[in-house]
């Protein structure tokens, strides 16, 4: 027997079914997620948060004002630090997909003419955690984000929550608005100018913004071999933006050591004294800010 996944966009947003399409009369399997009420009060905050990001549940194809269609907005925006049963989580499962889905045509309609290779590399920049930070930065998303004592006092920390959450958000925006009847039109609607200014700020970079890979090219092309980097935990909060310093410097080429090798050598070493450093919440984060900011010192000595 083959079953299939049913969205049903007119059930409430906590409840899906499963059941067999090709048997009418194959019982079917509701499945409930634990759900607590919307208060008028906080209805009315999600409407408004959402007007604010241009989505007006109210307007024509809105899924309406309602506290059964916006559960899945208020979920979303619950973070499991809370200890409920009903929380972000599941809703960071479903928008870890949309969002790439999203991204994806985002880029093959308006960046078309780019390599599969560079839609890619571009894409990954438009789904990062750090991209998502920076958006639930912009639209003020703490407003209405609920959060658990501890994680509420981890300033470490809240970048991840609010990437995680931020991800939630748009998992809770796509169901609320019809899921696969029609889900990812506001969810483009909404991004596409966030990404259209990250994605021409990125094309603009000549590095792509990936200074590690740009830094070893111009280091190998001058002769003075792989960069070397040094990584050290400072911190051992998670999410911490600086939890990682780095510092990197550049090292004549190895094993070529005829005269003129070694005098090459000499002179770069004497021309290039370059090294530089960066912190960040991860290892590769630290890195390609080191990378960054050696470059800088190449570009305006």
């Amino acid at each position: 027997m083959q079953a299939s996944w049913a969205c049903c966009s007119n059930q409430t947003p906590s409840t899906a079914h499963f059941s067999d399409q090709r048997d009418p009369s194959c019982v079917r399997l509701q499945v409930s997620f634990p759900s607590t009420p919307v208060t008028p009060q906080r209805l009315s905050e999600l409407v408004t948060f959402l007007r604010g990001l241009g989505l007006d549940p109210e307007d024509i194809g809105g899924p309406g004002a309602n506290a059964e269609v916006l559960a899945a907005i208020d979920e979303a925006l619950c973070h499991s630090s809370l200890g409920e049963a009903r929380n972000h989580e599941r809703l960071e499962f479903l928008g870890d997909a949309v969002l790439r889905l999203a991204a994806t045509e985002f880029l093959r309609c308006e960046f078309g003419t780019l390599r599969v290779g560079e839609q890619s590399a571009l894409r990954g920049r438009l789904v990062s955690d750090q991209w998502l930070a920076e958006l639930a930065r912009t639209i003020g998303m703490d407003t209405v984000l609920r959060l658990g004592p501890m994680a509420g006092g981890d300033t470490a920390g809240r970048a991840t929550v609010m990437a995680e959450c931020a991800e939630a958000l748009l998992g809770g925006i796509y169901l609320a608005w019809g899921g696969v009847n029609g889900g990812l039109e506001p969810l483009m609607r909404w991004l596409t100018p966030h990404w259209h200014a990250t994605a021409v700020t990125v094309l603009a970079d000549p590095h792509r913004q990936n200074w590690k890979s740009a830094l070893q090219e111009w280091s190998q092309g001058q002769g003075l071999g792989l960069p070397h980097y040094v990584c050290e935990e400072r911190s051992l909060a998670h999410g911490d933006p600086r939890r990682f310093f780095c510092k990197v410097q550049l090292n004549p080429a190895e094993g070529d050591h005829s005269p003129a090798g070694r005098t090459r050598q000499r002179t770069s070493e004497q021309a290039h004294p370059l090294g530089g450093d960066g912190w960040g919440g991860s290892r590769r984060q630290a890195e390609q800010a080191a990378a960054r900011d050696c470059l800088g010192q190449i570009q305006n000595p």
